[in-house]
């Protein structure tokens, strides 16, 4: 099941990570207050990195590259705008880009999972599950 949890994995992340760049883009979901960033401001070419790499994540497609630049993306951002009001990530608001980060390091090293785009491209292997007997407690015999 590891591969299969791990698209849900990227699925998910990957579609709230979209939404954060549709918010900062074209207001939707609509944004607390105030109105979108300038374009090609930090915050824009963030949205921009939001929309796009969250649709390709969310696809499996070129998940490693991309999940590696949004991953920088998350720790410019936590330090850029984050950890200059407060240490503390629950007091700064950063814990969600920290998690962002970490999580998008992850998918560099381990790769997409089930039902990615690069599986049928042909640019991953094909997630080979494990027989359920090998992971299985054998019972000794006693004699």
């Amino acid at each position: 099941m590891a591969p299969r949890m791990r698209a849900i994995l990227r699925i998910v992340a990957a579609l709230i990570f979209l939404l954060h760049g549709t918010q900062k883009l074209f207001g939707f979901p609509p944004p607390m207050g105030g109105t979108g960033p300038a374009a090609f401001s930090l915050l824009w070419v963030g949205g921009v990195l939001e929309l796009v790499g969250g649709l390709l994540l969310m696809l499996g497609l070129f998940t490693r590259p991309v999940a590696f630049v949004l991953a920088g993306e998350m720790a410019f951002a936590y330090w850029m705008f984050h950890a200059p009001r407060n240490l503390f990530p629950t007091l700064n608001g950063g814990d969600a880009a920290i998690l962002y980060c970490f999580v998008f390091l992850y998918f560099v090293a381990a790769g997409p999972g089930a039902w990615a785009l690069d599986i049928a491209r042909r640019r991953e292997a094909e997630p080979v599950p494990v027989p359920a007997a090998r992971d299985a407690v054998v019972p000794r015999r006693q004699g």
